[in-house]
């Protein structure tokens, strides 16, 4: 139950803030996302720095918030393990879906993007391991909670490496695919 309620207010929230920001600041609350957009020349490199300045400055904002309106304490570390060849490979899958899906979404159907990435993220809550963590300043701010959600502090490089694989990964796909054309 918890995981079902987690993933539709996870899509529902994306929606929103997506839709309200994505005319204001392209929505940009991904660092992996917002290098790639940086990488094909979309983003200079001072708004990049910014932006993954303030998304990893947001990330923990939210989770403080959180604790704080729930009645938690507010400084927390997580002590739930996530670990594994199988749950890094599942988070570079993720992360390669998401990446796609907005790379595609923004070619071939620009005006459904922010449905496609809600509807993304809410599925990959269920065709993951990993629960679709997909974003370095979330992972690292999911480590500042001891709720279900959380990921020991331990284990946040692992995610981050798998999150930051992916986006090579892609960004030599996307680069031979151009030669290639």
């Amino acid at each position: 139950m918890a995981l079902l309620g987690n993933s539709i207010a996870t899509g529902c929230g994306l929606y929103v803030l997506i839709s309200l920001l994505a005319p204001i600041s392209g929505a940009h609350f991904n660092p992996v996302v917002s290098t790639m957009f940086w990488r094909a020349g979309a983003l200079n490199t001072p708004t990049l720095f910014g932006y993954i300045a303030a998304q990893i400055s947001g990330a923990i904002a939210g989770v403080w918030l959180t604790h704080l309106m729930f009645a938690l304490p507010i400084i927390q570390a997580s002590s739930k393990p996530r670990h594994g060849l199988g749950i890094w490979v599942s988070e570079l899958v993720a992360t390669l879906v998401l990446l796609s899906v907005i790379h595609l979404g923004v070619k071939y159907t620009n005006e459904k993007v922010t449905m496609l990435v809600a509807l993304t993220v809410t599925a990959g809550y269920w065709f993951t391991s990993s629960t679709f963590f997909a974003n370095p300043a979330v992972t690292l701010a999911r480590s500042l909670t001891n709720t279900f959600v959380g990921i020991a502090p331990a284990d946040v490089l692992g995610f981050v490496t798998a999150q930051l694989l992916a986006l090579v990964v892609f960004c030599v796909y996307l680069k031979v695919f151009k030669s290639q054309k």
